[in-house]
């Protein structure tokens, strides 16, 4: 079904409407689970599909300060904020192992810079493409060589994993650079902390402003728990700890939908980054358990083009904006950035069941 939905989504650019009703189930597993409050009866619903009134997808990446400090003179003396914005939420991420090709990465650089996104690739590739602040280079440790064989600066460059030694050599040679840290959900006690949210603060308190945090393809992370409450566990740590703003959460890992996006932002991201989508958008072709952008089991058609390919993503994007906006206007909100953490607008499927059926015999809960 959902390889079906992104398909129609990538060939046509249009929301999939049957116009019958939905007929499927109402709940389950994972993000069927979630549902969104759009009751029109507490708040006026927006427009904003059709045009008639607008609402912003807009979102920003970066830090951002708590509060400004100025010296006598009026001038800026304390850190200042460094972010730029994007049109969308919507980024794409370093392919698989199996199915990355220049052709792959030509697709996502030119649709990246079609919907003025953002698309992280790996370093050799990147210095294989014609530069951009659309790209987004992912670093390993040991590439920090590469970095002076860039002939652009980057809006954003991505760590592959934390290394201090290659955080301060992105800093010294980019300093204008955002650096984003990419981690797996959950890596407890991996920097130091005594749970994952302590190393997220430590590592926060050492400069990272902005992180990747991935789960595997089917939405788990290394102890199981579904992607949902990942992100729940750090973006409430951030607000614990009086920093939210601060930072800048971005999330990949079981989001193939359109309607995860939004899901995933009120569960506490910024943003989104895709992966399987966009295979699934080029008619990849799995094989086997494909967990991972380590996999070995995917793999492109011949026939794909670059134009073609881009076409299709293009496509894909303008749908999943359409069904954000959809999602947006019956709730009432405006921008995007308002339903980050928004949990009030979240209902679930076991909570309202136990609160229906709890005490009538029969009810397993």
């Amino acid at each position: 079904e959902h390889v079906n939905t992104i398909a129609y989504e990538a060939a046509t650019g249009r929301v999939p409407v049957k116009g019958a009703g939905y007929r499927g189930r109402f709940g389950g597993d994972g993000w069927d689970g979630m549902w969104t409050d759009m009751s029109e009866i507490v708040r006026p619903t927006r427009d904003g599909i059709h045009g008639r009134e607008f609402i912003s997808t807009a979102v920003d990446v970066g830090a951002k300060p708590s509060f400004l400090r100025f010296g006598p003179d009026g001038a800026l003396v304390g850190p200042a904020p460094r972010t730029f914005s994007l049109p969308l939420p919507f980024l794409f991420d370093a392919p698989a192992t199996a199915v990355a090709s220049p052709k792959l990465h030509a697709i996502l650089a030119h649709t990246a810079a079609a919907v003025d996104s953002l698309a992280m690739l790996p370093m050799t590739a990147v210095l294989e493409q014609n530069g951009g602040d659309h790209l987004v280079p992912l670093v390993k440790p040991d590439e920090s060589a590469l970095l002076g064989k860039l002939a652009f600066a980057p809006r954003m460059v991505a760590m592959d994993g934390w290394d201090p030694a290659l955080f301060a050599t992105i800093g010294a040679q980019l300093p204008d650079t955002l650096i984003c840290l990419r981690l797996p959900f959950g890596a407890t006690a991996a920097f130091g902390g005594a749970t994952a949210g302590d190393d997220l603060l430590r590592l926060a308190g050492l400069g990272v402003s902005v992180f990747h945090l991935t789960a595997d393809y089917h939405g788990r992370g290394a102890d199981g728990r579904f992607v949902f409450d990942l992100i729940r566990d750090a973006h409430q740590t951030f607000v614990d700890a009086g920093l939210r703003d601060t930072v800048t959460l971005l999330g990949s890992g079981g989001i193939i939908a359109a309607e995860h996006a939004p899901k995933a932002i009120i569960a506490g991201l910024d943003a989104v980054v895709l992966d399987t989508p966009l295979l699934v958008a080029l008619q990849a072709r799995f094989a086997g358990n494909f967990v991972n952008r380590h996999s070995r089991n995917c793999a492109l058609p011949d026939e794909v083009t670059v134009a073609w390919g881009a076409q299709r993503l293009q496509n894909l994007m303008a749908a999943w904006r359409d069904q954000l906006l959809e999602i947006l206007g019956a709730m009432g909100i405006r921008e995007v950035r308002r339903l980050r953490g928004e949990m009030g607008r979240a209902m679930f499927q076991k909570d309202l069941e136990r609160e229906a059926f709890a005490g009538i015999a029969g009810y397993l809960g």
